[in-house]
């Protein structure tokens, strides 16, 4: 009776309720902490969910079952905390708990959204009588994440081969391995197969990532065309995609088009705002800027600020643009300035258009750029790293270009192979050159 009400307050959200209640029960079983665990998950409380597993475990009121560690490494996945995610998946075995099919799925998640792949590999590897196709499908998503397009198709390949039978989901992974690793004719193939061969009708997904795939090889007719064939109304992942595309190729009037049918198939998310924004300071349209903003403002959207998190023996360091709040804030800005000198020696010069204001200044939009969220993160994480250790990162909001390409030669100035994932697609900096391949 305890665990049916402490699901009811689950299930209508009330936060401190639930708590609260929780904390009254007078016996506490499996099923009462992975109530609680779920809902924060489900919730997008995943540090609370670390907690209140850990909390479960101090208590010695049950053990911790399948479902309590599919729900805390699929918070540690959303994390990218790996340490935590390679004690859990450490627990699993020492435990000896049985890893079923789900739980396989989410140790694959967890590893390759925490910029191990080579761990997603290892578990996909050595769980051969429990694939299913959502196995299949967790790899498959992990190397299209990870910039390892060849590999993806080569996984499908294996796929077929061995008899089972793909899904909407294994397409849109497909296409968007397509899409990242720049197979356009392969992309082609794969979305007539879809329908030929699978008898699979393409959903709203499918068709965004066929617009991405065109977008980003520059075939902007292509592209249009996709959309106009579209039997539904393009979601706002289409017109993103297209906004982006014009961004990186200077196709600033179809940029706009696409900005203002961005902003009205999503009027309360930041992004379109702040693309189309992106578009008319690139094209020294100020006027146009400010227009947006103010529309921006108008409608009560705000911005959300960039951040990254770097995680140190298994704590998580955040730092947004411009941190000072960290307690070895003076460490972390000397290792920035000594980065922005390599940089320099180095013979390299930031990318102020990146900066996107009405600044002359070049001093002023360089010194902006040296302190983007990610840069701090790699700051920390260079003084607080043993040398030629992977340094991992996660940023809530795609790498800006300058940051990508810093990164880049300081990947060889520092001899790191630097991880970074955003809100897009993981980076893997090595030697001085990006998995994405700058594509």
């Amino acid at each position: 009776a305890w665990n049916c009400l402490l699901r009811g307050y689950a299930h209508v959200r009330d936060a401190g309720a639930l708590r609260e209640f929780f904390a009254r029960m007078p016996a506490r079983d499996s099923v009462s902490w992975n109530t609680v665990i779920a809902w924060c998950v489900v919730n997008g409380e995943h540090e609370e969910a670390v907690a209140v597993f850990r909390e479960m475990l101090a208590s010695n009121e049950c053990q911790p079952d399948r479902v309590t560690l599919v729900s805390v490494i699929s918070a540690i996945a959303y994390l990218g905390a790996l340490a935590q995610g390679l004690w859990a998946h450490a627990y699993v075995c020492r435990k000896e708990i049985e890893v079923d099919e789900k739980l396989s799925s989410a140790l694959i998640n967890m590893y390759s959204k925490c910029g191990f792949i080579e761990g997603s590999v290892y578990v996909f590897e050595n769980s051969c009588a429990l694939r299913s196709v959502d196995t299949w499908n967790a790899m498959l998503a992990g190397f299209t994440a990870s910039g390892c397009s060849e590999r993806a198709l080569d996984l499908f390949a294996r796929m077929e081969s061995s008899g089972f039978m793909p899904n909407k989901i294994t397409f849109n992974s497909l296409l968007n391995a397509c899409s990242h690793g720049g197979f356009v004719e392969e992309g082609i193939g794969y979305f007539e197969r879809m329908t030929n061969s699978y008898s699979i009708e393409p959903d709203i997904a499918h068709y965004g990532c066929m617009v991405d795939l065109f977008c980003r090889a520059g075939l902007f007719e292509k592209a249009e065309e996709m959309i106009q064939m579209m039997p539904m109304e393009p979601d706002a992942a289409v017109w993103k995609a297209l906004v982006g595309a014009c961004r990186t190729y200077n196709n600033f009037e179809l940029g706009k088009k696409a900005g203002h049918r961005l902003i009205e198939a999503a009027p309360n998310d930041h992004a379109g705002y702040v693309l189309l924004s992106n578009i008319y300071a690139l094209d020294g349209n100020w006027k146009g800027v400010h227009k947006v903003r103010k529309l921006m403002l108008d409608c009560g959207v705000q911005k959300v600020p960039g951040s990254s998190s770097i995680e140190l023996d298994g704590v998580i360091h955040e730092f947004i643009s411009g941190d000072k709040s960290h307690s070895r804030k003076r460490d972390v800005y000397e290792m920035l300035s000594e980065i922005c000198q390599q940089l320099k020696i180095a013979g390299y010069a930031p990318d102020t258009s990146q900066v996107l204001l009405d600044i002359d200044d070049e001093d002023v939009k360089e010194s902006s750029l040296a302190l983007h969220s990610e840069k701090l993160a790699l700051a920390f994480g260079l003084i607080s790293t043993a040398p030629g250790t992977p340094i991992r990162i996660v940023k809530n909001l795609r790498v800006c270009g300058d940051c990508h390409n810093a990164i880049k030669l300081l990947s060889k100035i520092y001899g790191r192979c630097i991880i970074v994932r955003d809100a897009n697609r993981f980076h893997r900096f090595r030697e001085g050159s990006c998995s994405c391949g700058d594509y």
